[in-house]
């Protein structure tokens, strides 16, 4: 196959995952059966990450050479961005019908105080005002550290697709300034004919299949002179033949990650704008205070 006709069947491929072509995405009871055996996993490791004296942040605890990438795009006022993957046992966990998609971000608040940044975020009726992917946000209801709420999402790649979604959030108060949340998805509707008056929510589990669930997992620690975020997120997604993921699989890695920086990058944006602080020196080593 030469360049130019394997870059047209790469394209052809593409067209035909983002219009839902490729085959039937129908979400079946063993895909979910791996997806919750991956969160059970991926949540084990969290529990040992924010026990006792644990390291928290994840990105602290990634190889060196990450870490130290991490601690430089922080101190940059950049998005650390790096794939992760959960095993079991030291073995990969199989999704059959499904694709998990498993993102770790990160990115340094100066002049915020945790408290005052949680706050702000738990504001969830006007996240539609900065996120570009939320185009309304609404609280259903709170209770104590405990919320739910609504968003209508959209993902924008190659093909518009929104959403309809209700999430469960809690978050957890730790020791010496640290807060963390998780966020789970319990309703995903997408929309077909979104924006007319025929717009109408397509049957859970059987639609395109392009976000079938989605957990999100903040951390909020400390740091001199600011607020390190952090955000794993962990998607579930319809299935690609494996005959042809090598080629479309930048794309799938794609979409997760542009969500997760078009998440946090707000947050740096607008935080500090909303945020009355006064100036504090920030230390050159993106240190946590407990350091």
């Amino acid at each position: 196959m030469t360049t130019k006709s394997r870059l047209l069947t790469t394209v052809s491929l593409l067209a035909a995952f983002a219009a839902g072509e490729a085959s039937a995405a129908e979400l079946r009871s063993e895909t979910l059966t791996a997806w919750d055996r991956y969160v059970g996993w991926t949540e084990h490791r969290m529990r040992d990450d924010v026990r006792g004296g644990g390291r928290f942040l994840v990105q602290n605890g990634l190889p060196a050479a990450l870490s130290a990438e991490a601690r430089r795009k922080l101190l940059a006022g950049e998005v650390f961005a790096t794939k992760l993957e959960t095993t079991a046992e030291g073995r990969s966990i199989d999704v059959p019908g499904g694709l998990v998609h498993h993102w770790l971000g990160s990115v340094f608040i100066p002049n915020a105080r945790v408290d005052e940044l949680v706050a702000w975020l738990q504001a969830y009726d006007d996240h539609h005002r900065y996120f570009d992917e939320v185009e309304s946000s609404r609280l259903v209801s709170r209770d104590g550290d405990d919320f739910h709420i609504s968003l209508r999402l959209r993902r924008k790649k190659v093909v518009t697709v929104h959403y309809n979604t209700d999430h469960f959030v809690r978050y957890t108060r730790h020791r010496d300034g640290r807060i963390s949340s998780a966020s789970y998805s319990t309703r995903i509707a997408e929309l077909d004919k979104a924006g007319t008056a025929a717009e109408a929510e397509k049957p859970q589990g059987a639609d395109r299949g392009f976000l079938w669930r989605l957990n999100s997992y903040w951390r909020f620690e400390q740091a001199r002179g600011g607020v390190i975020v952090e955000l794993e997120s962990v998607s579930l997604s319809r299935g690609v033949p494996v005959a042809v993921r090598w080629l479309v699989g930048s794309y799938l890695d794609s979409v997760p990650r542009e969500s997760l920086e078009a998440t946090l990058l707000p947050i740096q944006r607008e935080a500090p704008r909303a945020l009355v602080t006064e100036d504090r020196p920030t230390n050159l080593n993106v240190a946590s205070q407990n350091d």
